[in-house]
């Protein structure tokens, strides 16, 4: 009996839904990522710091970067044109290394047993994001895929993670959001969600420092459905209120 009653006090207090950065985050593919941007700027003979590059590109969508090394006149045809062909050269060299980060199939699967939805919110192309849910055999569990080529405003800006979060159908600050870069775990917390921060791509002493993450990990292995419930005890309602439907 007593047993049951936790169990149900458990249930009011979980996630209202689980929102995945995809590169860092559901795959070590930021590496891969990084070496097709240093063959891309050599290629074109751009300069760039070895140091910084990391925080200059990853977390960022394409045409950010494109700005920043392009320069501000770059056009969206140039710009869209680069990405293509980086992002293909990425997925030809990445497509035999997919595989998800450890830990993260059993929270996947913990999280769908629970009901607790769950999508992704990823500044990459959708093709690139439904390449890499597709090569894990994730895409059952995602009920949204929310990419980079649907919103205007790029990470740190919210809007990916509302824009996740309304198509859910849930309040933003009963939801965790799960990402490894800077500009992403900004953008969760704008969005008003817990963010858990994977220190896959960053060292966790600067995540765990220099972020507003809620809780900093250096796995998934330390996350399970009990730590996340702690992190939303005291969120507000599940679902969202009619009035904040639109964005």
């Amino acid at each position: 009996m007593e047993s049951s009653i936790f169990n149900r006090k458990s249930a009011i207090t979980m996630p209202a839904a689980l929102i995945f950065d995809m590169d860092g985050v559901l795959v070590d593919s930021n590496p891969f990522h990084l070496r097709k941007w240093i063959d891309l700027l050599n290629e074109h003979g751009i300069p760039y710091d070895p140091k910084e590059l990391p925080s200059q590109i990853l977390g960022h969508r394409n045409d950010t970067a494109f700005r920043r090394f392009f320069g501000p006149d770059i056009t969206r045809e140039e710009s869209r044109r680069l990405s293509e062909e980086l992002e293909a050269r990425f997925r030809e060299e990445f497509k035999p290394h997919a595989k998800p980060l450890p830990g993260l199939k059993a929270l996947i699967g913990e999280s769908h047993r629970a009901g607790i939805p769950m999508a992704v919110a990823s500044s990459a192309m959708t093709k690139n994001v439904e390449f890499i849910v597709d090569a894990l055999g994730f895409r059952p569990y995602f009920r949204y895929l929310v990419t980079g080529d649907e919103v205007s405003r790029p990470k740190p800006d919210p809007e990916i993670y509302l824009k996740a979060a309304r198509k859910l159908d849930r309040e933003p600050a009963a939801c965790v959001a799960f990402e490894d870069s800077f500009v992403g775990i900004e953008a969760a917390k704008r969005a008003g969600m817990k963010c858990v921060a994977i220190a896959s791509t960053f060292p966790f002493e600067e995540l765990e420092k220099q972020t507003r993450a809620d809780l900093t990990v250096t796995s998934f292995e330390e996350v399970n459905l009990e730590r996340l419930r702690l992190l939303v005890k005291d969120a507000p309602g599940r679902r969202r209120p009619r009035e904040n439907y639109k964005l």
